[in-house]
């Protein structure tokens, strides 16, 4: 009777302690099992963030946006443009232009820019107008002078890049005063590409496209007219190389060619030396 006594004293001893210790450990276990879901909210906020930052830079790389609406971008005054319509830049590289318009001119040189920023829509405008017709390639209408898909293709390859792959989706290039090859040949067009060729590094500039060889034995045909300024491209361009694939090159008239023509490597990534 007294061990029995002294078992059921133990047990309210214990029950007591249990009744008193219970918020505690209850408030413990509630802490930590909230803190664990703190930190798995926290995990998936960083997950989804780093995830948006990817999607917003491949959107930009690819021209997907609107540059009249950036605040790093500005809009070029009419006076130095020779384009149809409103273009805009880079603020850096467009305060560089201006640099290097300034220095030619004491030669005597006018450097105006015949086209800018093109993103993604204005790219695609370009080359589905040339896909079906409405813009002539080489006098023709290439669905009549080229019906198959693939040869069409690359005959557009020649000088205008698939939509988002184009570098003047960045702000970062120029043409300048000309996009026809023949004005560079002689008389005022090659005395500024002479000028370009020696001046336009100083202000960080390359010719992205220069002549095809053993240096660059893919990609666009020569391109005196195109500059690109390469304290931004450069960067841009190997992010482009790490981010984008020929799977995001879709959206235009004739995309089911890109995979087969290998457009990153054999045209994005495919450019002067020196640009690199």
């Amino acid at each position: 009777m007294k061990n029995i006594h002294k078992f059921l004293l133990a047990l309210a001893t214990f029950s007591l302690i249990f009744l008193v210790l219970t918020p505690y450990f209850t408030e413990d276990f509630i802490d930590l099992q909230q803190k664990k879901e703190n930190e798995e909210t926290e995990k998936r906020l960083l997950k989804e963030e780093a995830a948006r930052k990817i999607t917003e830079k491949k959107n930009y790389l690819m021209g997907k946006f609107d540059q009249t609406q950036r605040e790093d971008f500005v809009l070029v005054p009419a006076e130095y443009s020779l384009a149809p319509n409103k273009i805009y830049l880079r603020k850096e590289t467009y305060a560089a232009y201006l640099e290097m318009r300034n220095a030619a001119k004491k030669n005597y040189i006018d450097l105006q820019l015949a086209s800018a920023t093109r993103n993604f829509d204005y790219q695609k405008d370009i080359w589905n107008k040339k896909w079906n017709g409405i813009t002539l390639v080489d006098g023709k209408k290439l669905p009549e002078s080229i019906p198959d898909g693939r040869e069409r293709f690359e005959k557009i390859l020649e000088y205008s890049a698939v939509p988002g792959t184009s570098r003047h989706h960045w702000g970062t290039d120029i043409d300048i005063n000309n996009a026809v090859p023949e004005y560079f040949e002689e008389g005022k067009g090659k005395i500024e590409y002479e000028w370009l060729k020696e001046n336009a590094p100083l202000f960080g500039f390359c010719q992205t496209y220069n002549e095809k060889g053993t240096d660059r034995f893919a990609g666009y045909n020569e391109e005196k007219w195109h500059w690109s300024y390469l304290p931004l491209a450069r960067g841009f361009t190997e992010e482009y190389k790490n981010l984008i694939s020929d799977q995001d090159i879709k959206g235009f008239l004739g995309d089911e060619y890109v995979a087969s023509e290998n457009i990153i490597k054999n045209y994005v990534l495919s450019i002067n030396p020196d640009c690199l």
